[in-house]
């Protein structure tokens, strides 16, 4: 999606993919500690839920909008987190600054991820995790959520691939059900990955 297209799905009152955390991360929030650099923010949900966690959270998105509505949140919430509107085409995080990276349906083009992956890992401190989920090449038809094209989604062998310079924690693509807001509703096809940068 273009970013304007991002300004005009989060412009309407409603939170769109909903105010709770993302389960995958909720359940994983033991391994992860700040700073935490958290990529296609959107609305808030994620960064506001690991600040309530007492992390420090740099919030990254291409949507003026989105963190707008993710500020608002995180004010609801009583916690500080630091936004960033970025293009992540052209993004480069600060190195060595973070010791989470996390990155929950973010769906980048190839050649993006190409560029940007590389510059998570640098952007890790030694020992640093990077937690992903995304929508799998196989969600395409299920009607649950995510892109259509398969440029976009992942598969086990992208991830080992465009994350080669991190050790595997935890990689594996499975069906569940995910609940999160109106375009993330159903049983859906999804890899999940724990990265670990070797100290």
């Amino acid at each position: 999606m273009a970013q304007l297209d991002w300004n005009d799905r989060y412009s309407g009152p409603d939170y769109v993919y909903g105010t709770e955390p993302n389960s995958f991360l909720a359940e994983n929030i033991e391994r992860l500690s700040g700073p935490v650099l958290s990529i296609a923010e959107g609305e808030g949900r994620n960064a506001v839920f690991l600040a309530s966690r007492g992390l420090s959270v740099h919030a990254v998105d291409g949507s003026e909008i989105g963190l707008a509505k993710a500020t608002k949140l995180a004010e609801r919430s009583g916690v500080n987190i630091e936004m960033q509107v970025a293009n992540l085409e052209y993004y480069e995080p600060q190195e060595s600054a973070y010791n989470t990276v996390v990155s929950i349906y973010a769906h980048l083009p190839s050649l993006t991820r190409q560029k940007l992956y590389p510059l998570l890992i640098r952007s890790l401190k030694p020992g640093g995790i990077c937690i992903l989920e995304a929508y799998s090449e196989n969600q395409v038809g299920r009607g649950t959520g995510g892109p259509s094209d398969l440029n976009l989604l992942m598969t086990c062998s992208k991830i080992e691939s465009e994350f080669s310079g991190l050790e595997t924690v935890l990689l594996h693509e499975i069906i569940r059900d995910v609940h999160e807001g109106k375009f993330h509703t159903g049983m859906a096809s999804v890899i999940q990955f724990i990265g670990r940068k070797r100290a």
